[in-house]
């Protein structure tokens, strides 16, 4: 939904065509990308291998430098708007060039200046910026290491008190540096969405692995007080925002329509809305369970029913690795301690697009053991009818899991012709859901789609089921320890695997060392609000 377009309706069980379908051989990814950066934030070697993974030439804006460029700095001689000027007109006339042929490529350039920007990027709306951010600590020792560059460390400061920080309404891509070149370039091909070149795809569990990054030194974000710091993402008439504690998704609306039942940046997080579930989802009975000849015990974070819930990192600060108008990939490190004695790196990367919310969930071992590994996402979805009887559910599910009085599965049973049977739309009534559906339908997509509709059947949104998901949660909020809340929003939830997988063994993931797991879930808003 670019611009004024805006979600028309849809017949109702029918989801929107993926992104890939609708955005192949679009404007991104024949955009002509501009690296930007300080000397010594990795430029040169990010492009190179950005280039390579599209299959796109490469030119490093150093090579349009005259010799008097190149001597003056090899001096320790700061350029002036004078010298650049010759340079900065080669550079965009050969981008004029690129873009007349209509052939995407990739080239770098300091432009530390919003001014010099401007000029190579005013009047070529095929051209996309792509910022390299890292501290004034970090590129000091990057240039310090750095041998035989005709650009040497002593010009740093003078590099820092040009840098005007890229605005918003530059659009670009930010990307922190204080991770492998790998995964910065595979940050930049998801975020903005460019096609790869046939024999490089653009994630996997090598482009996965990053280092934790420093806190950025970017414009001030807003902050919530109980939440962190607070990453909006915008397309068009929709908005979303994620926080920094746990990476989770606190709001998202279209034209002003609010389609979660979310939490405000100062208020904390109950009820695990839109709460990021790793390594396990739902529960583990007592906490206890065995792994490859260990017995090991979890804090029993449900204490009335004896039971671990929801994984470890709910209450972890998120880093910020990347952003651009409408995408953000954050990420953390699972230690070992007690309980999960195992070493895992986890991503959670938020994407808008023309049919909505997309979120990819990846979580690479980089132990040197085997990790039990389950995860899950905990939105709670709204279509604004106050509470959630009138409301009209549809779950494409032929089974659905018993469980006892500590909410753990003991089997299953069909669904059809029951009252957990909503594979036909129907009213929610006062029916009250904390249920796990299993054996989903899914489409040509591989899609399996669980839609709340507004009892008009006007207007709705269906959350899909992608990549990893083989379960789903969908609880109505009745046991909420906050009365208020309760009924006011549908808890659908993408799972990987069942509750107490830990201890069943039912669809749980062995991680091996070096291996990688990915969930992939979205929300597709449909219909009109009149």
């Amino acid at each position: 939904m670019r611009g004024s377009e805006s979600f028309g309706e849809l017949t109702p069980g029918t989801p929107p065509a993926p992104a890939s379908a609708r955005d192949a051989g679009g404007a991104e990814s024949a955009a002509l990308l501009l690296v930007v950066g300080p000397s010594g934030s990795g430029k040169s070697t990010v492009a190179r291998l950005l280039a390579d993974r599209l299959g796109r030439p490469y030119r490093d804006a150093d090579d349009f430098h005259p010799p008097a460029n190149r001597a003056k700095m090899a001096a320790g001689e700061p350029l002036t708007d004078a010298d650049r000027r010759p340079w900065l007109n080669a550079i965009a006339a050969w981008m004029d060039q690129e873009i007349a042929a209509r052939q995407p490529a990739v080239v770098t350039c300091s432009v530390l200046k919003r001014v010099y920007r401007d000029q190579l990027l005013r009047g070529r709306p095929r051209v996309r910026l792509v910022y390299l951010h890292g501290s004034r600590e970090l590129i000091r020792s990057r240039l310090a290491a750095r041998q035989g560059h005709f650009f040497p460390a002593a010009l740093l400061d003078s590099q820092f008190a040009d840098l005007q920080e890229p605005e918003p309404d530059e659009h670009p891509c930010v990307v922190e540096i204080d991770q492998p070149p790998e995964a910065i370039v595979a940050a930049i091909v998801s975020l903005l969405r460019v096609d790869t070149a046939p024999d490089h795809p653009a994630t996997g569990a090598a482009a996965a692995r990053t280092a934790p990054t420093e806190e950025p030194h970017m414009p001030p974000r807003a902050t919530g007080d109980a939440t962190g710091e607070q990453w909006q993402l915008r397309h068009g008439g929709q908005s979303a925002v994620v926080v920094q504690l746990g990476g989770a998704l606190r709001h998202y609306e279209v034209d002003g329509r609010q389609l979660l039942d979310g939490f405000t940046a100062d208020a904390r997080i109950t009820g695990g809305r839109g709460q990021l579930l790793v390594p396990w989802p739902n529960r583990v009975g007592g906490g206890r369970y065995h792994f490859e000849g260990q017995d090991l015990q979890l804090p029993l974070t449900e204490p009335e029913r004896h039971n671990a819930i929801h994984g470890l990192l709910r209450w972890t600060p998120w880093q910020l690795l990347a952003r651009s108008d409408d995408g953000v990939r954050a990420g953390t490190t699972l230690f070992p301690q007690p309980g999960y004695p195992f070493h895992l790196e986890v991503f959670a990367e938020y994407k808008l697009g023309p049919e909505g919310l997309e979120v990819t969930v990846t979580a690479t071992n980089v132990g040197d053991t085997a990790a039990p590994y389950g995860v899950g996402q905990h939105p709670y979805l709204t279509v604004g009818t106050g509470r959630v009887d009138t409301a009209l559910l549809t779950v494409p599910a032929r089974h659905r899991l018993c469980t006892d009085e500590q909410g753990l599965p003991t089997g299953q049973e069909p669904v059809e012709g029951g009252a957990y049977d909503f594979r036909t739309a129907r009213p929610i009534g006062d029916q009250q859901l904390d249920t796990a559906f299993a054996g989903l339908d899914r489409d040509a997509a591989g899609r399996a789609v669980v839609r709340l509709a507004h009892p008009s059947g006007r207007h709705g949104i269906d959350l899909w089921l992608g990549e990893g998901t083989r379960y789903v949660q969908v609880y109505t909020g009745d046991t909420l320890p906050e009365p208020e809340r309760r009924r006011r929003g549908v808890a659908v939830e993408a799972m990987s695997c069942p509750a107490d997988a830990f201890r069943s063994g039912t669809d749980l993931t062995t991680l091996e060392p070096g291996g990688s797991h990915v969930l992939r879930w979205g929300l597709s808003p449909w219909g009109t609000s009149g």
